[in-house]
């Protein structure tokens, strides 16, 4: 794997082979590797390049998987519509243009445009149409009320507000977090897990954010400290490591949820290259019900390396910028057009 600076931050170069996940955790004679103390030996480079939409399309309803003559097709289609030199395409695209057969990718910029393919990772097929497995569907579950007119707050803000300072962009695009749980695959959706008898520490490769988890028994932090990738808590469930976070700030954001998010996550090796990750969400405030996604990450010989976000976030300047320049040819215009 290599890697080069592009804009603000490193830009992953992989090619990952295509071969089904099944097959990878089917070896005969295999055991789980364990730790000098015992536990589950969880360590090393783990990568999330699953080409898997996180939400079934609508047109695989009902269907849970692929037959094998479907991912074949699918692999064949993908490996001729991202070829290195088309557009780039980002999280669950790249399925759905697979899906829907497309012959050409279009940037989802098409204004400004994008790198092309060529500098982001090739991605995994098998036969899942969903990483959410709870609801059954695939599907979200419904946003509350609240949830809603926060979000409908949020999208009416922006519109006429979209950077009048960056306080009012997202924490990516301020180089603070991605957050967790981070389930964007094939753009730098790596981590790195060391672990001895009384932590574990999970290394996110996405503007390098680093998880300390106590797993000694120890109590979560008073409810009244909140952090902005919350307050994780482990502990052994035979094979499994079980995490549990809260305490997020009310300046984070997973999807629409922010202070009130609670995590449960678990860790499970099911084969020499395969980590079961399963995360399930809940929040009162912002879905009708929990909810549950599961990613299989792959072992990677490969090393992270620094994901200098904020150093060279040219991107920042860029977008208050642009909006300046918007706002003087409205106003030369005699207001917004």
């Amino acid at each position: 794997m290599n890697y080069v600076r592009q804009g603000h931050c490193f830009i992953l170069l992989a090619v990952v082979c295509a071969t089904s996940i099944a097959s990878r955790a089917d070896d005969q004679g295999w055991q789980v590797p364990r730790t000098p103390g015992g536990f589950p030996d969880l360590q090393g480079v783990w990568a999330n390049n699953s080409a898997t939409p996180l939400e079934r399309p609508d047109s695989l309803e009902g269907r849970e998987s692929l037959t094998d003559e479907e991912v074949a097709t699918f692999k064949e289609r993908a490996a001729k519509l991202f070829n290195g030199e088309t557009d780039a395409a980002f999280g669950d695209s790249v399925f759905q243009a697979v899906l829907a057969g497309d012959e050409d990718h279009e940037s989802y910029d098409p204004t400004t445009g994008n790198y092309n393919q060529f500098w982001v990772a090739e991605r995994e097929f098998d036969s899942r149409t969903s990483l959410l497995v709870d609801p059954p569907n695939g599907k979200f579950p419904p946003l509350t009320p609240e949830a809603t007119q926060r979000t409908e707050d949020r999208v009416a803000y922006l519109k006429e507000h979209p950077a009048d300072t960056y306080a009012d962009r997202i924490n990516s695009d301020r180089c603070i977090t991605y957050g967790v749980p981070f389930l964007f695959a094939g753009y730098n959706g790596y981590f790195q897990i060391v672990q001895n008898t009384t932590h574990v520490a999970i290394l996110q490769e996405m503007i390098h954010e680093s998880r300390t988890i106590p797993v000694d028994g120890r109590p979560h932090l008073d409810s009244a400290i909140d952090q902005w990738i919350g307050d994780p808590r482990g502990h052994w469930d035979g094979d499994s490591l079980v995490v549990e976070t809260k305490n997020f700030s009310p300046k984070s954001a997973f999807l629409q949820s922010k202070q009130n998010l609670h995590l449960i996550e678990r860790f499970t090796r099911i084969g020499p290259e395969t980590l079961r990750w399963a995360v399930t969400v809940n929040d009162p405030t912002t879905w009708t019900k929990p909810w549950t996604a599961v990613v299989l990450l792959r072992k990677s010989k490969d090393d992270l390396f620094e994901y200098a976000c904020h150093e060279g976030n040219y991107a920042m300047e860029g977008m208050l910028a642009g909006q300046r320049a918007v706002e003087q040819t409205q106003a030369a215009a005699g207001g917004k057009q």
